[in-house]
């Protein structure tokens, strides 16, 4: 059971601490999570928070039910082998909410797994609150999902144009802007790496399958580099312990040396003058730090058709969506060949100005700069009751 707490402490309506569950299953959303926490225990000291999360949760004082460490894959196809075990943690999880539930429930991200828990969870009584942080396809018209989202909980969005299409759909959505722009600042400007030199930072994501596919290919693209820039640098971002123990081991059999190991994107961002990442949240966290990027993407062979039929628009990667043009070059498929990587990373070395002037306009596309408490304010008024 909860704890009691003072009448400093927040309290719910049974006079113990307000509890809040939160739930995701890969690494950007226990990044999301352990922020959105961070900014609500500055509005409800003494709240107690607990859920499936990673190492990013664990370190902001949440009582993880799970680790979410393997839970991550990419599309239906690398989901097949996770589906009972994950199908296995919705029912316990859902159980044990029914019976202990949270004054505040958060969904983040993870739509394969969080939308049906939501829908499970109300199919068996659940009244609490639940809140959808980052809800599934912010750029896919799905009709039917955007209604499956909002009959079941209480849908709040990063993106403007999700929150217009569930309006379009007279769909209740809440929207503040991107948490992102509330923690990650600019960096200061640097120089213009030398001709022969400079530092590249390797982000190749944090699924082990998106690590599979994409590290040989850059590793390949730093080789040729290398040939350009002999004073070249690497440094490569883990998402995670289990990430570092994945690269660790796809590198070996590879033999490229002199590559760093760090944790997390932003110390590998902050030391590299252009970086090699895998689509996703790490390119916007990228953009808003203003480092000149080249995203690539690769998924297995049988996904792709089911891709095509989701997705056919000009871009895939998050700042080329919000900006409407291909501010950041993006390698997909077959196209993300060693000699075309190379070769867009070694013009962004020699000239990143023209990217960077566009990327500093993204921060003003994804709203305020307070974004990140004014989702934590509408969370915790949820978790009270409001």
């Amino acid at each position: 059971m909860p704890s009691c707490v003072g009448s400093s402490g927040a309290t719910s309506a049974r006079g113990v601490a307000l509890r809040v569950v939160m739930l995701t299953g890969e690494a950007s959303g226990d990044m999301l999570a352990a922020s959105l926490a961070g900014a609500m225990r500055e509005l409800l000291p003494g709240v107690e928070f607990e859920g499936i999360g990673g190492e990013r949760m664990a370190a902001a004082g949440f009582r993880l039910t799970v680790r979410t460490t393997g839970w991550s894959s990419m599309g239906h196809v690398e989901a097949l082998g996770r589906i009972l075990p994950l199908l296995g943690e919705g029912l316990r999880h859902a159980a044990w909410l029914r019976a202990e539930p949270a004054d505040l429930l958060v969904l983040v991200d993870f739509g394969a797994f969080n939308l049906r828990f939501a829908q499970t969870l109300r199919a068996l009584g659940y009244r609490r609150p639940i809140l959808y942080f980052f809800p599934p396809g912010a750029w896919l018209d799905r009709p039917k999902q955007a209604r499956a989202v909002a009959r079941s909980t209480k849908a709040l969005t990063a993106f403007a144009r999700q929150r217009d299409y569930y309006r379009s759909l007279d769909l209740e959505i809440a929207y503040f802007g991107h948490p992102l722009v509330s923690l990650v600042a600019p960096r200061p400007a640097r120089p213009v790496a030398p001709g022969d030199g400079g530092t590249i930072a390797l982000l190749p994501g944090s699924r082990r399958g998106e690590i599979a596919r994409h590290l040989g290919r850059l590793v390949a693209a730093c080789r040729l580099l290398r040939l350009r820039r002999g004073q070249a640098r690497f440094v490569v971002a883990c998402a995670d312990a289990d990430a570092e123990q994945t690269i660790r081991a796809e590198l070996a059999p590879l033999r490229f040396e002199g590559i760093e190991f760090v944790r997390g994107a932003r110390p590998a961002l902050d030391a590299a003058d252009a970086a090699f990442i895998a689509s996703g949240t790490a390119v916007l966290e990228a953009a808003l730090r203003e480092v000149p990027t080249v995203a690539l993407y690769v998924l297995v062979e049988a996904q792709v058709a089911i891709a095509r039929r989701v997705w056919n628009g000009p871009y895939v990667t998050l700042p080329n969506l919000l900006l409407e043009r291909g501010v950041v070059p993006e390698f997909l498929q077959d196209d993300a060949t060693p000699e075309r990587l190379a070769a867009a990373l070694d013009a962004l070395l020699a000239d990143p100005a023209p990217q960077l002037a566009a990327l500093r306009q993204v921060r003003g596309v994804l709203g305020p700069a307070d974004a990140l408490q004014r989702c934590a304010a509408f969370a915790a008024a949820l978790a009270r009751g409001a």
